[in-house]
């Protein structure tokens, strides 16, 4: 089985930084798309940002050019940095890998548990 953890949530302050991360640990042969994703209170979960593990990256509007998503293969860990913080950011963030396991040819779609994040003074 693979897990995902992530870490870093909390009360920010508007105009404030975070720095999730999230690993993955288990029976894993190779990760592909690593992302984040976030449920703001009473909306649908919707999608922060993505990186491949060619390194290409894609970001929602909503965070483009003030947010970073990076990845270290080695450590089978996602992070992702967020700047100028706005209410709007808070949401329960999610991360999400694509894995594929040792001894499998096909790949499987992880979630990590969610992590509270929420920007107020």
């Amino acid at each position: 089985q693979v897990q995902l953890v992530e870490s870093g949530g909390g009360l920010v302050q508007p105009g404030g930084s975070l720095r999730l991360s999230c690993a993955a640990s288990g029976n894993i042969f190779r990760i592909y798309t690593m992302g984040w994703y976030r449920q703001p209170p009473g909306k649908q979960r919707e999608l922060v940002a993505t990186i491949t593990n060619g390194g290409n990256t894609n970001y929602a509007d909503s965070v483009k050019g003030r947010s970073t998503i990076s990845r270290d293969n080695a450590k089978n860990t996602v992070y992702l940095q967020i700047d100028s913080l706005k209410a709007e950011d808070t949401a329960v963030y999610y991360c999400n890998m694509i894995v594929q396991k040792r001894g499998y040819i096909n790949t499987e779609n992880y979630w990590g548990q969610g992590t509270q994040v929420t920007v107020s003074s």
